[in-house]
């Protein structure tokens, strides 16, 4: 057995080593194990089948061996480059001479190097030429000409007057023929004085000739003139009054239309609005506004009035016209008298010092002021007129002038009294007026000491100043500080919430300013807000672990809970402060144990949050509807549960399960509904009996206004019935409706007959609709079948549209395919790379290795031979 298959190998391997690859495709089929059937499921008779039987390590070693030939070199090669290719421009151009193709060249070279120093070298100093000459050498010939007409031509230069100057230099120049015939050969430039010369010579007859023709219009116009003239007196023909009245009375009435368009030229056209200023703008103004104001008090307040920095009445002639012409400074001194005599120096420097002393002692010195200073110019008018009498009464005017004098003094003395007092007035009431300008307060502390004292109105004054100081567009903090002030004025509120009593009045009026701080900074808002949320629920979870039970919030985190509502929208789907605020209000109502009137009134308070917060999205609250059965709970007086179940934190029997229980019939008869301010709640320890009952019917007309604002909320639930069945239950059999006040009995059958009126909107179940299924009928469907096996089109053009989306998908497959074999092949081939590499390497290190051994052993015998020695 093994001779044979020796021999047999032997012929194989001659065969393959003889035979083209024909042969080796023959003995791969030969081996069962090489080659794959493709089955069929069904044999047809006449269908050709190409591929029958394949071999898929022939296909699989020549694809190898076509990527070694191709990609594999291309892969090696990736790097390298071996062939120079000639880039230059026109090199394999025929049609291009050489001269031209030396041309084109040296412009790219030159265009290519200009724009690399030009990317990298900006302040690159290149010479500047024109058609080769250089603009330095032009610029210094100084011998511009210009046209000299002075016609209406002016500034029109000649064809060769442009060229001398913008067709490349006088080097350049080269002299053309009258006729525009240009010669091919190259002639001999003239110098530029010749050119010149020729260039003058040639305007100046232009000129001449320009003016000559203009002569000669002139007078053609003028006797075109005449000519017309002696025609016109033959044409003027006038026509009588009487025909021309008929002409006139015959002309046709304007069209309507025609009206109504010359009206509409006549009509005021729209003047532009003034443009819309941003809020940047306002801002500024405002702060200006604000700083001008807070400079006027406090000049006011250290006695600076205005009238005394107003300027002295300048002296004006009669002959001002007051036209508004402002000289520079105006050195003429004002007229006055002083003490009989004419006052001409240092008048100037001793109103200056009076100003800056700021005292009014004008009149108080002797001058006489409106009326009597006019008495007195008078007087001194008629004694400059006659001398001898001025004489004559010197003694008797002394006299009065004296008298005047005192009265003058003692006036003076009066109204500087009153002036003084006025001024301390002023100074008074600047004082205590509110500043204009505020700095951010940088503490809470700060902020406290600023509203602290002051009424509501002045503090919202004073938060709306601070806001309008610091907007955010005029300096850089002012942002971070007014987000500070969020957290410092939410702070305050707490605190005035917790005031015995509470004020909740200027807590009112401080959610506005909270507001427009949120509207401003809503990110820094929510993050406030909701740190307070985190702190109140992480006390709620210690508490709850500590004592095992919970207590209902302060008044100040009620407050918030309803600042929060106010600030943010409650209709959102998720919110990042509402929806907590949800969280935390539903674990009130679950969590919190009712002990206390107290904690009745605030659970109250959180299911009146709820039905605001909920108002438009409508979205249902459980422990809102079971906190309202509890509360109905502890109102009956027995505590028999039926027909409704209670959830935590009631009890069905206990030590506070008949908080609500009025039992005293004079004080139900004397109570009267009213609403329940939050500040009840600190004033219930010190109520009496008749009081405690009244709160507790108070109690219960709120809860049954809270069941009719629910019923009306949730009327379009479907489960709305099954919902509101305990309250009904409650409702109608076990609380004593007889016993309670006529108002209280109304407030139940009211809200009884909300839950009642509802109808059930149950959606009845209604099974699927199905297409019915069609008897099966026995005459054979016949379908017409032209090619078994083909799709079947419409029309040619469907058909076609249809093979080549069959044929883009078949090559578009094929071809991702080969991507795919290509990417594989080209990762065994970087992996036997690596790994060769790595051989390599590891070799290289084992030698190494090696010789440091070998190395080391020989030093350890020469060490030990040392020591034997």
């Amino acid at each position: 057995m093994g001779k044979p298959t020796k021999q047999r190998r032997k012929g194989q391997v001659a065969a393959r080593a003889k035979g083209p690859s024909g042969a080796g495709t023959a003995l791969v089929k030969n081996n069962p194990f090489e080659v794959k059937v493709n089955k069929q499921k069904f044999n047809i008779l006449g269908r050709r089948t190409k591929h029958d039987v394949g071999l898929p390590g022939v296909s699989r070693s020549k694809a190898v061996k076509k990527r070694t030939q191709t990609l594999l070199k291309e892969y090696k090669e990736r790097e390298k480059s071996s062939v120079f290719k000639d880039k230059r421009f026109g090199e394999y151009n025929t049609k291009i001479s050489p001269e031209e193709k030396m041309m084109k060249r040296f412009a790219l070279e030159r265009q290519q190097n200009h724009e690399k120093k030009s990317i990298y070298n900006l302040n690159e100093d290149d010479e500047l030429t024109h058609y080769g000459q250089s603009l330095a050498d032009i610029e210094k010939l100084n011998d511009v000409i210009d046209s000299d007409s002075d016609t209406e031509e002016r500034g029109i230069l000649s064809a060769e007057l442009t060229a001398a100057h913008f067709g490349g230099g006088g080097g350049l120049l080269r002299r053309k023929a009258l006729t525009g015939e240009q010669d091919e050969e190259e002639e001999k430039p003239k110098s530029r004085k010749e050119l010149i010369e020729e260039l003058i010579a040639k305007s100046k007859q232009e000129k001449r000739e320009r003016q000559t023709q203009r002569e000669n219009a002139l007078e053609l116009t003028e006797k075109l003139d005449t000519d017309w003239k002696e025609i016109q007196t033959l044409l003027s023909h006038k026509t009588p009054k009487s025909e021309r009245k008929d002409k006139e009375e015959e002309k046709p009435k304007p069209d309507e239309y025609d009206m109504i368009v010359r009206e509409l030229g006549f009509e005021m056209k729209a003047q532009p609005s003034d443009r819309m200023k941003t809020e940047e703008e306002l801002a500024k103004e405002e702060q200006e506004r604000l700083q001008k104001l807070e400079a006027d008090r406090l000049r006011r307040m250290h006695g600076k009035d205005e009238q005394e920095n107003k300027k002295k009445p300048k002296h004006m002639s009669a002959d001002d016209l007051a036209d508004g012409f402002i000289l520079d400074k105006d050195d003429r001194r004002l007229l006055s008298y002083k003490g009989g005599k004419l006052n001409v120096g240092n008048e100037e420097e001793e109103g200056g010092n009076e100003e800056e002393e700021g005292e009014s002692e004008e009149e108080s010195e002797g001058e006489p002021g409106g009326e009597d200073e006019e008495e007195a110019i008078v007087e001194e008018d008629d004694a400059t007129d006659s001398p001898s009498d001025l004489e004559s009464d010197m003694g008797s005017e002394e006299e009065v002038t004296a008298n005047e004098e005192q009265e003058e003094k003692h006036k003076g003395n009066e109204k500087k009294l009153q002036s003084e007092e006025e001024q301390n007035t002023k100074i008074e009431a600047a004082r205590s007026e509110l500043p204009y300008t505020f700095t951010v307060p940088e503490s809470y502390e700060k902020l406290k000491s600023l509203l602290f004292g002051r009424i509501i109105e002045e503090q919202l004054v004073i938060l709306e100043r601070i806001q309008k100081c610091n907007h955010p567009s005029l300096a850089v903090g002012n942002k971070a500080k007014l987000e500070k002030l969020f957290g410092f004025l939410l702070e305050y509120v707490g605190e005035l919430a917790t005031v015995e009593p509470p004020e909740l009045r200027r807590i009112d009026k401080l959610v506005r300013p909270l507001y427009s701080l949120c509207q401003m900074f809503p990110e820094a808002a929510s993050n406030s807000v909701k740190f307070v949320l985190q702190d109140a629920a992480h006390d709620m979870e210690e508490m709850i672990e500590v004592k095992g039970r919970a207590t209902f919030p302060g008044l100040d985190m009620l407050i918030y809970l309803k600042i929060t509502a106010i600030l943010f929208p409650t209709s959102d789907f998720w919110h990042p402060v509402v929806t907590p605020a949800l969280v935390y209000m539903s674990q009130l109502l679950t969590k919190c144990q009712v002990m206390t009137l107290q904690d009745v009134v605030k659970g109250l308070f959180v299911c009146c949050l709820f039905l605001e917060y909920v108002s438009l999205s409508q979205r249902f609250i459980p422990e809102l509807i079971n906190f309202l059965v509890g509360i109905l709970h502890l109102s009956i007086p027995q505590k028999r549960p039926q027909g409704y179940i209670l959830v935590h934190p009631f009890r069905p029997a206990g030590k506070n399960s008949d908080l609500l229980l009025v039992c005293d019939k004079k004080d139900m008869e004397t109570w009267k509904k009213q609403n329940l301010p939050l500040s009840i709640v600190t004033r219930l320890k010190e109520s009496s009996k008749t009081e405690m009952n009244h709160f507790r019917l108070s109690c219960l007309a709120v809860c049954l206004d809270l069941i009719k604002k629910c019923a009306a909320l949730y009327e379009s639930l479907s489960s709305f019935h099954e919902i509101m069945q305990p309250i009904r239950v409650l409702l109608t059999e076990h609380i004593r409706v007889s016993e309670y006040p006529k108002q209280l009995q109304e407030m139940h059958q009211n809200a009884l007959k909300e839950l009642e009126d509802k109808g059930k909107q149950y959606i009845p179940l209604v099974c699927e609709k199905k297409k019915p299924v069609p008897l099966k009928l026995y005459m054979p469907k016949i379908v017409k079948v032209l090619e078994f096996g083909r799709k079947q089109g419409g029309s040619k053009e469907e058909q076609e549209r249809k093979r080549l989306i069959h044929k883009h998908k078949r090559e578009f497959k094929g071809a991702v395919r080969e991507i795919r074999k290509d990417n594989q092949f080209l990762a065994r081939m970087q992996l036997s790379e690596i790994m060769e590499r790595d051989s390599d390497r590891k070799r290289k290190v084992k030698n190494l290795f090696n010789s440091l051994a070998t190395q080391e052993g020989e030093w350890k015998a020469m060490k030990r031979k040392k020591f034997k020695n």
